[in-house]
């Protein structure tokens, strides 16, 4: 069982604290039952018999057990919430690091969303269900035994009442729980779909207002709106049913036991002091079946969780780093990709497929094609964003596989095709690789990349805000911005996965411009839709299929390559 299998692993670490918190819960159990002997004897021997020495006696034990239990309890509660976040927090993080390591294959096959709430939501639920083992389910199964064994030590006749009380709360409890955990899972889902349609609403609501759906899409949401009220409203009626079973039985129990007790008492078989000792008893050892039970109805949500979180867990990266990683010993890096075939799983063919490809320092090596035909996948296998399925891709002269990554990233500035920024500000963006580059630098990266007057124009230049995902900052700029940071790294290899497409014309011209001196010597790969940004490109390749079909100088294909005149004709009126 997934849940049985990381309660036992992450706990292991804190089983000191446990075993401590057990016998801290163990000492505040039995002061909390043996408070109710000392009252009886309070009431049989002092009250009852005027004796009020031994009444302020009794009364100064009674206020150190109370003492003793308190300071047990909070004691035992620390530790456990000591040992219960010291749990979540080392799940999160192991989820977080594997997530991290994760190749764009595993990050694809689970989603995003997904991950995302496994590393929250889920983790949540487990740490719940933790939680409440170490403040209830230690408490409950001791204050269970040793109060049977008190209260039928203070008087057997009365425990007729346990064995009718225990029974019948067990089972009304029983089937609650079984009738509200199956609610539960379901109001899960109906919360799953609601966030989804949310989700979907808000990020695409430019494209709803623009085709005009804002009515279908506000009765869409309002169902499922609904649809989780209903779901609540049947797991609140039931939950309603709950406790007032729960104290009704507790009652009953209680009126049970004073009626039964007060003939004893009356023939002289129990005192008064033990009648109400036996009621203290009764009550602590029901709520404490209230108490297992309710940990016990977490149980199901809490391994749902768990089963997600160990699918996370039990799916290793693609990509595998070696023990004794190679650095190649050469500044100026050539790309080379060898015979590279790469398919995604499950797919009927591959997506590149005999690729052979030299990209130089000091050229520009443009891919152009088709959208599907695998460009954007190419450039992914040089930073290792995936690992290619057979064949080798070389940076230096050396395989990837076989590098230091954090030496291979130095070495490349990536921009991808969906340009992404962090929340923070301009600043913290564009050292995100180097954080140690100056403000000159900075403003040296974001002059090549034609956005520094744009940085200049928001109120606080550098130290400008940027929300998560660049959201306060149109297309064009996020792109630029991208670029700046990639700049910034002055890295050997330059990967531009159709970073230029947002920008108009004009723009894109003077940018390639400036990029040119600062790229001399560096090796440019550079993905392209237009047809204008790859004129000067030293060579370009076409691919159609995952294939190479065309490779050569501009003139060069123009003349032996008909998909890249196709392209061409398609953009005479954009080209230069």
């Amino acid at each position: 069982m997934n849940l049985q299998r990381l309660l036992v692993s992450y706990l292991a670490p804190y089983r000191r604290q446990i075993i401590i918190l057990v016998v801290f819960q163990a000492f505040q159990t039995a002061a909390s039952l043996l408070l109710p002997i000392l009252n009886a004897e309070l009431i049989n021997f002092g009250v009852l018999r005027g004796d009020n020495a031994f009444i302020r006696e009794t009364g100064w034990k009674m206020l150190g057990l109370t003492l003793i239990q308190v300071g047990f309890t909070i004691a035992a509660v620390r530790l456990g919430a000591m040992a219960a976040m010291g749990f979540g927090r080392d799940i999160r993080r192991e989820l977080f690091d594997r997530a991290v390591d994760y190749s764009a294959r595993e990050v694809g096959q689970f989603g995003a969303p997904s991950l995302i709430n496994r590393i929250t939501n889920d983790v949540q639920q487990v740490l719940t269900l933790v939680v409440m083992i170490m403040t209830m389910m230690v408490t409950a199964p001791l204050t269970f035994a040793i109060g049977i064994v008190l209260a039928m030590k203070t008087d057997v006749g009365l425990s007729v009442v346990l064995a009718v009380a225990i029974p019948f709360l067990v089972t009304v409890m029983g089937v609650l729980v079984s009738l509200i955990v199956p609610s539960f899972q379901k109001m899960q889902q109906v919360i799953d779909r609601l966030n989804q349609i949310l989700r979907e609403q808000i990020s695409g609501v430019r494209v709803m207002r623009a085709f005009g759906r804002e009515p279908e899409e506000v009765t869409r949401f309002a169902e499922a709106n609904v649809n989780l009220a209903a779901v609540g409203l049947k797991t609140g009626r039931m939950f309603a049913v709950m406790f007032p079973t729960v104290i009704g039985t507790l009652n009953a129990a209680a009126v049970a036991v004073v009626w039964l007790g007060a003939g004893r008492v009356d023939r002289g078989q129990l005192q008064i002091g033990s009648l109400v000792a036996y009621q203290s008893f009764l009550v602590q050892i029901l709520m404490s079946v209230v108490g297992a039970t309710f940990v016990a109805s977490m149980i199901p949500r809490a391994s749902v969780a768990a089963d997600r979180i160990s699918e996370v867990l039990n799916v290793r990266s693609s990509l595998t780093y070696p023990n004794h990683p190679i650095t190649p010993a050469n500044p100026l890096a050539t790309v080379e990709f060898q015979d590279v075939e790469f398919s995604y799983d499950g797919a009927e063919r591959p997506v590149l497929s005999g690729v052979n490809l030299v990209a130089r320092p000091g050229q520009t090596t443009a891919i152009v094609g088709s959208t599907g035909s695998g460009k954007t996948s190419l450039v992914s296998l040089i930073p290792r964003l995936f690992d290619a399925t057979s064949g080798s891709v070389l940076v230096g002269g050396t395989d990837v596989s076989v590098q230091d990554p954090e030496a291979l990233a130095a070495m490349i500035g990536f921009v991808p095709q969906r340009p992404f920024l962090f929340s923070g500000t301009v600043a913290s963006n564009l050292r995100f690789a180097r954080p140690e580059a100056s403000d000159n630098q900075l403003w040296a990266a974001l002059e090549v990349a034609q956005v520094a007057d744009f940085v200049r124009a928001m109120p606080k230049g550098l130290d400008a805000p940027i929300t998560q995902g660049g959201s306060n900052v149109s297309g064009g700029q996020r792109q630029r911005l991208s670029i700046a940071r990639a700049l910034v790294v002055d890295p050997s290899i330059y990967v531009f996965d159709d970073s230029l497409s947002a920008l108009d014309l004009e723009t894109d011209a003077r940018l390639r411009e400036a990029l040119v001196p600062v790229t001399r010597h560096a090796t440019v790969i550079l993905v392209a839709q237009r047809v204008s940004t790859i004129v000067d490109a030293d060579q370009i390749v076409v691919l159609n299929d995952g294939e190479i079909i065309g490779l050569g100088s501009y003139d060069e294909l123009l003349r032996s390559c008909p998909t890249f005149v196709e392209i061409v004709e398609s953009q005479q009126g954009a080209t230069v």
